[in-house]
């Protein structure tokens, strides 16, 4: 038999737990960004998180597994073909929590989860290493092509140098005959 959760459910029973998770994720995949309570927030973050990271992969069978936490089929299609390849440079860290003001009749601490669209910027300074990279194979591809066209040039030149050395040396021998 499972353990069950240490400290205080979202709902009263595991189920109802459930229940509110799927909805707040469901909503979070929808809309990108929700409004609720500090508890529901932090314990809606990884959940959100493993099945982002099951959408990355795309298989039938995580699509299946995903389908089985949020019923919502226009919701999971939504992450799989739209915000999966949106996370698709990033190992994790694809909801972020901002804490806001006390919320106006009980007074309970609310924060705003959002899903963080922006690339970072280790993935903004790979691209641009591979730019950079990509630019200088050009360029090294380019260069090949100038020497040979520099070189033909030179080989051409290199042929009419022996001719005209020979027409000097039988300038000079006819010179030297007629002396």
């Amino acid at each position: 038999m499972p353990t069950p959760k240490k400290g205080a459910r979202l709902g009263g029973s595991p189920a109802n737990q459930r229940k509110i998770l799927s909805n707040l994720a469901a909503q979070l995949f929808e809309h990108g960004a929700i409004k609720t309570t500090d508890a529901k927030a932090k314990t809606l973050r990884p959940y959100a998180e493993k099945l982002i990271t099951k959408a990355k992969s795309g298989t039938l069978a995580d699509r299946r597994e995903v389908l089985k936490h949020i019923p919502q089929k226009d919701v999971v299609a939504h992450l799989f073909d739209e915000l999966a390849p949106a996370f698709e440079n990033r190992n994790g860290g694809y909801t972020r929590i901002i804490k806001l003001e006390n919320r106006a009749g009980d007074n309970a601490p609310m924060s705003q989860i959002s899903l963080v669209m922006e690339e970072t910027v280790t993935a903004e300074a790979e691209r641009a290493v591979r730019a950079a990279a990509s630019k200088k194979a050009e360029k090294t591809e380019e260069a090949p092509k100038a020497e040979e066209a520099e070189e033909a040039p030179k080989a051409e030149e290199a042929e009419e140098a022996p001719k005209a050395e020979e027409k000097t040396e039988e300038a000079e021998e006819s010179e030297a005959k007629e002396d």
